[in-house]
């Protein structure tokens, strides 16, 4: 069975000039177009470099959010399924990004109104996926999302955020088949039981939104007791600079929809 990292295609979208209004929970400042543009260069090629094919979808303007094209789909080799996002001026990113999913697979579901469900807070495990609760998951779209994978075959089982963080992968990612990254307060519920955890050093919480893509562990720069407690456990590291789409409460793992095509 492929693991659940090793992907050979992945969708991108262009940042639009509109990016530098895009939603943050909270105002750490405004980033600049030509630093979100270089960030999200540096992150497609460090796809590319893994060997990642990579789709790059137009800006669209009229959503500043619209590079974040994990939150409104979520794609696995079985399909891919359009999500509802929590954000009410995201809205319209489903319905943007359907066509090139509806291209690239022959299974293509829609989770029903009226819940909401972010590809943010969904972690996706060997075996299983776990739906966060949180301010963009509300109950009703967890559980229609829990049934949309079961249409696809997956096991799903809903978990909650920890407060105040916007979504559950911005506290999480998967390292290996056996092995999380996470910060403190989210290990401390006990959902990742019988897997190895790595607790993210204090001060560095952000660091535990990573991308482990095929040999590679991708990392966001300036958190270097993360990345040298990942080098020490045996990981490559591949560090890229998101200070500036950080400013807008975003991280590695939303920057692309990646699967592996059979």
């Amino acid at each position: 069975m492929q693991t659940v990292f090793a992907f050979n295609n992945a969708l991108v979208r262009e940042p639009a000039a509109s990016v530098v209004q895009g939603l943050r929970a909270e105002d750490r400042g405004t980033p600049t177009l030509a630093g979100v543009r270089a960030e999200h260069d540096a992150y497609v090629a460090a796809l590319q470099a893994e060997g990642v094919d990579v789709e790059r979808l137009p800006p669209l303007e009229a959503f500043p959010d619209s590079i974040f094209v994990e939150d409104p789909a979520l794609v696995f080799p079985e399909g891919a399924i359009l999500l509802r996002p929590g954000a009410a001026s995201r809205f319209g990113e489903t319905a943007a990004i359907a066509p090139a999913l509806r291209r690239r697979f022959a299974r293509v579901l829609d989770l029903p109104p009226p819940g909401f469900a972010d590809g943010g807070d969904v972690l996706v495990l060997p075996g299983r996926v776990l739906i966060g609760r949180s301010a963009r998951t509300d109950a009703t779209g967890a559980a229609a999302l829990v049934a949309a994978l079961a249409e696809l075959g997956r096991k799903a089982e809903i978990v909650h955020t920890p407060p105040g963080v916007l979504h559950f992968k911005s506290d999480c990612s998967l390292l290996d088949e056996t092995t999380v990254l996470s910060t403190t307060r989210l290990a401390a519920s006990g959902i990742f039981a019988g897997l190895r955890v790595l607790l993210v050093p204090d001060g560095e919480e952000a660091a535990a939104n990573a991308l482990r893509v095929n040999g590679a562990v991708l990392l966001g720069t300036g958190f270097p007791a993360t990345a040298t407690l990942l080098r020490g456990a045996g990981y490559r590291v591949v560090e890229l600079a998101v200070q500036q789409v950080g400013l807008l409460d975003a991280g590695l793992s939303c920057m692309s929809l990646r699967w592996h095509a059979l």
